[in-house]
């Protein structure tokens, strides 16, 4: 695998990374932790330096972190890890908090579970409305100079927090949902990031699943899976968007890939400073994304691929509720 920089920030990782979350939680039941443990050394193996987790992935807050850090814990000195802060539970409900004093003690309660003495990438995972975001910046200036972290991210946010934030202390990732499915992104957040300097991370990537073409009308998800919740993931709105499916299953035979690679390798050819974290709970499906990196597009063939996705409308939005008011502050 190929490797790829944040953005002008000198953090340099492999060109996909692996997206832990789902080992713990979001998409169900979690995994064994050995399982866990497994598929994230395999990913090592297969060229992955670049794993992501955050403090409240999990049943209880930190129990994505400590399978990190177990996992990671022997090749420490090859791999980066990048966490979040800024969301906690209370009475088992989220909550936002982004006070200096939160960030402080999660990133201690972070390096303790990852079992390391500093984090390569430590995104605030939303905007705490209570906090200037110059606060949040601050404190992460002074957490850089003591070398707890080394570089720091915010996570779906909008353009003027980005330019707040980065004036303070410059921002090495910005992280939001982005694929064939959800381009948002690119209308005013990718011409300020290659203006400033600063990578993307987008999660998601494969649209929750959608994109692999295994979810239809009449799929059953588990009753933890979040996307029980998410508009998008009615059946009416499943079946509406089955056209992208089809889009993507035509350029996958084409190409004598897999539906998942194709999507993958479409965010990988947008642009040189985007890392896309897909991730699993299943080592063949591990194999299979990774071998996206494969796939190469000419111009021809992403500029009508790309004229193909402008003509399909996609149905549903991608979060509801209190979800929907934490993104692009």
């Amino acid at each position: 695998m190929e490797k790829r920089f944040l953005g002008k920030s000198g953090l340099e990782v492999s060109e996909m990374g692996l997206g832990c979350m789902g080992m713990s939680s979001g998409y169900g039941h979690s995994i064994p932790e050995e399982e866990a443990i497994k598929l994230i050394r395999e990913a090592y193996n297969l060229g992955v330096t670049f794993f992501d987790t955050a403090e409240i992935y999990g049943k209880e807050l930190g129990d994505n972190e400590k399978i990190v850090g177990k996992a990671l814990k022997d090749i420490r000195d090859k791999v980066l890890i990048a966490t979040k802060c800024g969301i906690k539970l209370i009475d088992g409900k989220q909550a936002l908090d982004g006070s200096p004093k939160a960030i402080r003690k999660s990133v201690e309660d972070s390096l303790n579970r990852l079992q390391t003495d500093y984090i390569d990438l430590y995104y605030l995972h939303r905007i705490d409305p209570k906090i200037p975001v110059e606060d949040v910046a601050n404190t992460m200036k002074i957490l850089i100079e003591e070398g707890k972290i080394k570089h720091w991210g915010l996570s779906e946010v909008g353009v003027e927090t980005i330019r707040k934030a980065h004036a303070i202390c410059p921002l090495t990732a910005v992280q939001s949902e982005y694929s064939m499915m959800w381009r948002e992104p690119e209308e005013k957040i990718f011409s300020l990031l290659e203006e400033l300097g600063i990578g993307f991370v987008p999660f998601s990537p494969l649209g929750k699943g959608f994109l692999t073409g295994t979810i239809n009308s009449k799929t059953i998800f588990e009753k933890d899976d979040f996307r029980n919740k998410v508009p998008r993931f009615t059946s009416e709105n499943i079946t509406a968007n089955q056209d992208i499916v089809e889009l993507i299953e035509k350029i996958a035979k084409r190409k004598n890939a897999t539906k998942a690679q194709i999507a993958l390798a479409w965010v990988l050819a947008q642009k040189p400073w985007i890392v896309p974290i897909p991730g699993t709970r299943n080592l063949e499906r591990l194999k299979e994304n990774f071998g996206a990196v494969k796939v190469i597009f000419t111009n021809e063939e992403m500029k009508e691929l790309n004229e193909a996705l402008s003509k399909i409308k996609i149905s549903g939005d991608r979060y509801s509720g209190e979800y929907a008011k934490r993104v692009g502050k």
